[in-house]
C-alpha cells in the first residue's frame, strides 16, 4: 500500500475536517490509517493515544467548537491549574454558549446553554477559550462540594498574580445566584487569601471545624533578634505551633529534604513545636491530623473554647 499523501502544513496537530477539505484535502485521505477521529468531524495526526489528561481532551475537542461556545465549568477551573475533586473523580469536558446560541450535543461532551450574558472568555496559552475564573468556579457549584469550592477559590484568590479576588467571587454569586442551601455562600465564609496548595487547606479546615483555634496562614517567623527564621504554611503564634502538610511519600530529592529538615530543626531552635503532617493522617475524617495538632497544642497551654 503506498504511503498516504503529506497533509498540508497548516493543519495542526488535531483539524476540523472541513478545514482540512477547505486546503484541497480529499476524503479518501482522511480515512487513511495515519489519522484517527477523537470526535466527528475531526482528525488527529498518528494513532489515537487517548489520555485522561483533560488538557489534552479539550485540544482534540477545539476544531469542534463553534466561535461562540468555550469551555467551561470545571474543565475551565482545571485549564486555568486550579485543584479538581481528588481521585476517583474525573472532571468531565464542559462546553458552553450563550442563549440564543447552542450548545454542543456530542456523546462525551457536557454541553451547557448558558443565560443571555456578554461573554467574558480568556484564551489559554493553546489558544483555547475558557469561561472567565469567577464565573467558572460559581458554575462548579452545581458540580463539587463545599470544601473543593473553598480548595478552587483560594488558588483563584492566592499566589503572586491572582486570577479574582474574593469580592469579585462575591460579587458573582450575588449578580447570578446561590446554589441550593447557600453553598457557595458557606464556602465563601470559610475561604481564606494565601493558601498554598488544596491540602493546606483541607488541613486548616479540619482544625478550625474540629474547634481548634484558627491558624494564621504564611506567617513569618523571626527569632529574638529579628532574624528571618522561616515562613510557616499554618501558625499559632500565641501557643507557638506550627502544623504543616508535607505530601512527600519519601525523599525524591535528598537535597531538597536535608533543606526542609534543617529547616524544621531552626523551627523548634526558635521555641516552636513543628507538627509534621503527612498524607495518611489526612485520610477519612482526617481524625489522626486533627490529633497530633490538638496534642501539641494543649503541651503548649491551650485548653478547648480559648482563641
Amino acid at each position: 500500500m503506498p504511503h498516504p499523501s503529506p497533509l498540508p502544513s497548516e493543519l495542526p496537530d488535531y483539524f476540523a475536517v472541513a478545514q482540512a477539505r477547505t486546503l484541497g484535502v480529499p476524503a479518501q485521505r482522511l480515512g487513511r490509517r495515519d489519522l484517527h477521529a477523537p470526535y466527528r468531524g475531526v482528525r488527529g495526526r498518528g494513532s489515537d493515544t487517548a489520555s485522561g489528561d483533560l488538557r489534552d481532551q479539550c485540544l482534540r475537542y477545539a476544531p469542534r467548537l463553534r466561535p461562540w461556545q468555550f469551555f467551561s465549568h470545571e474543565t475551565a477551573l482545571s485549564l486555568y491549574g486550579a485543584p479538581t475533586p481528588d481521585w476517583p473523580y474525573r472532571p468531565a469536558l464542559h462546553v458552553s454558549a450563550h442563549r440564543p446560541a447552542r450548545e454542543p450535543r456530542i456523546a462525551g461532551v457536557v454541553g451547557h446553554r448558558l443565560q443571555l450574558r456578554e461573554p467574558l472568555t480568556a484564551r489559554d496559552a493553546a489558544g483555547l477559550p475558557i469561561e472567565h475564573a469567577v464565573r467558572a468556579w460559581r458554575q462548579c457549584g452545581t458540580l463539587w462540594g463545599r470544601d473543593d469550592l473553598i480548595a478552587a477559590g483560594e488558588f483563584l484568590v492566592s499566589g503572586p498574580r491572582p486570577l479574582a479576588t474574593v469580592e469579585e467571587l462575591r460579587d458573582e454569586v450575588q449578580a447570578m445566584g446561590d446554589t441550593t442551601r447557600g453553598l457557595l455562600r458557606r464556602a465563601l465564609a470559610e475561604m481564606r487569601v494565601g493558601a498554598r496548595s488544596p491540602r493546606e487547606t483541607r488541613l486548616r479546615l479540619l482544625l478550625v471545624r474540629a474547634g481548634l483555634p484558627h491558624p494564621e496562614i504564611n506567617w513569618n517567623l523571626h527569632d529574638p533578634d529579628g532574624r528571618f527564621v522561616a515562613e510557616l504554611d499554618l501558625a499559632y503564634p500565641r501557643y507557638r505551633v506550627c502544623p504543616e502538610y508535607d505530601g512527600r511519600v519519601h525523599a525524591e530529592d535528598p537535597a531538597q529534604f536535608a533543606r526542609d529538615a534543617d529547616r524544621w530543626d531552626r523551627i523548634r531552635a526558635a521555641g516552636w513545636e513543628h507538627v509534621r503532617i503527612l498524607n495518611h493522617h489526612l485520610r477519612g475524617s482526617g481524625a489522626a491530623a486533627v490529633e497530633k495538632v490538638a496534642r501539641a497544642l494543649r503541651a503548649q497551654g491551650w485548653r478547648p473554647g480559648r482563641l
